[in-house]
């Protein structure tokens, strides 16, 4: 394959790639490392890609593995999400920004108590905004568990936010 390819189809997907390592290592760091490998990993096996499904599945399958990999090492650092990751808009008032990023730190909080499956598939599906089919093959579990995985993600960040929401009322 050619090199307009890899600039066409991979380079694009950097971004996500980041975002999806980023939620797995909590380092952004460490989240940058990995995409860097990953993009030289798919470039070393360009002759193998007519033979990939989808490149942005194997990206992405890649870039998990990896982050995990990263993650079970032992001398892994743990940080949290860089700021302006999630900013708020320019014209919110600074009681709104104040709330919302109050709100934002508390979800990421209840999200980082998932299992580690849950956690990926809650960032592909709600964040990356993918299909459960794609979710399925990245991940290369079936179709009927994404959607228990989604269901169950989302059903105990509702009641952890309803619990924190109801904290203190009588």
């Amino acid at each position: 394959m050619s090199l307009q390819t890899f600039t066409n189809e991979v380079l694009p997907l950097k971004d996500k790639l980041y975002r999806f390592a980023l939620r797995i290592v909590k380092d952004s760091p460490e989240a940058e490392d990995i995409v860097q490998e990953i993009m030289i990993k798919v470039w070393d096996k360009r002759e193998d890609w007519s033979s990939w499904s989808s490149l942005e599945a194997m990206c992405m399958t890649m870039t998990r593995n990896l982050a995990i990999d990263r993650t079970r090492s032992k001398h892994r650092k743990v940080t949290d999400l860089p700021e302006g990751y999630d900013m708020v808009a320019d014209s919110a008032t600074p009681e709104q920004a104040a709330s919302s990023k109050d709100m934002m730190n508390h979800i990421r909080h209840i999200i980082d108590q998932l299992p580690e499956k849950q956690k990926s598939i809650i960032q592909l599906r709600d964040v990356e905004g993918y299909t459960y089919k794609e979710i399925a093959e990245l991940l290369e579990i079936p179709l009927s568990q994404v959607k228990v995985g989604v269901h169950r993600a989302r059903l105990f960040l509702k009641n952890e936010l309803i619990k924190s929401s109801e904290y203190g009322r009588s």
